[in-house]
């Protein structure tokens, strides 16, 4: 059981060049190619041969849960999706989807964005965290552990699975610009740069009300980061593995929360990295040329 994330969206509100899954870490570079480091278990970093993607998720298996089982997805230029890595509810069967302008990975699922503001998911749906046929206004989407999330064009968002702990009622929330999914709670970016949460507290992942200037917001298993506009980042949550340790991070365009770890772009293209390495995760120090927001490559 997971907690994925999302890192933070470009220009366009869609395209994330930064991804963190359980054990492996994804990036997008500048030529369009992908890279990746970690548990390779089901083949999730085999993206070498990729070419022409505009953005990046990796799917993700929650902390307790002992299994390297976790999937990649990668947006191609033309709308198409390609994966790689855990297929067993057919997550990665994404090979006929056409006119995607955002893809999401979650627990042994992908969830796309076509270009018409509709959704659509393949993979696991034993909560209904697949259900999104029927969303329509639909200009960015979340996947976390057991529900997904679609924000919608007047700042409004959708919600889908698993609501245990609250994490899908959303229905309150107005002026979201970004949102982010992760094991159990959901996190939103307002228009004004402060964040709001719902869900499952357990570790202070929710303590996010006091945040400001906030321009992106991601989502692990059981903590919160967020990139403020000055480049700084801060995260609130689960420390067990020093992934909340982001404080003194600078520079900073982009943000991606795995399950305990967590990653940033800097301006110059290079990836920074703290929390939990046992797979080599965070292993990220040699990246460069990595996409930055708003640049399409």
């Amino acid at each position: 059981m997971p907690g994925l994330s999302i890192g933070i969206w470009d220009a366009d509100g869609r395209k994330n060049s930064l991804a963190a899954g359980r054990r492996h870490t994804v990036a997008l570079k500048s030529d369009g190619t992908v890279v990746a480091a970690g548990d390779n278990k089901c083949g999730q970093c085999e993206v070498g041969g990729w070419r022409r993607i505009t953005a990046v998720a990796a799917g993700n298996v929650h902390r307790a849960t002992n299994t390297g089982n976790a999937h990649t997805v990668g947006l191609v230029s033309d709308g198409t999706v390609v994966a790689a890595g855990w297929n067993k509810d057919k997550q990665c069967e994404v090979d006929d989807w056409r006119d995607i302008v955002a893809v999401a990975a979650g627990w042994r699922r992908t969830v796309g964005l076509k270009s018409d503001g509709t959704a659509v998911a393949a993979g696991r749906n034993n909560e209904g965290q697949c259900q999104v046929n029927g969303w329509r206004d639909i200009v960015a989407i979340a996947a976390g552990d057991w529900h997904t999330l679609g924000l919608k064009s007047d700042g409004t968002m959708s919600a889908a699975g698993n609501n245990r702990y609250g994490q899908c009622e959303v229905s309150g929330l107005r002026g979201i610009t970004a949102a982010a999914a992760g094991y159990l709670h959901t996190v939103g970016l307002q228009s004004d740069g402060t964040v709001a949460a719902a869900g499952l507290n357990k570790h202070g992942q929710c303590d996010v009300t006091g945040w400001h200037g906030i321009v992106a917001v991601s989502a692990g298993s059981y903590h919160t980061v967020a990139l403020r506009s000055d480049g700084t980042v801060t995260a609130a949550g689960l420390n067990l593995h020093s992934q909340c340790e982001v404080s003194d991070w600078r520079d900073i365009v982009a943000i991606a929360a795995g399950c305990s770890h967590t990653v940033g772009l800097k301006s110059d293209g290079t990836v920074v990295a703290a929390g939990d390495n046992e797979y080599g995760q965070c292993d990220v120090s040699d990246w460069y040329g990595i996409r930055l927001p708003g640049n399409r490559g």
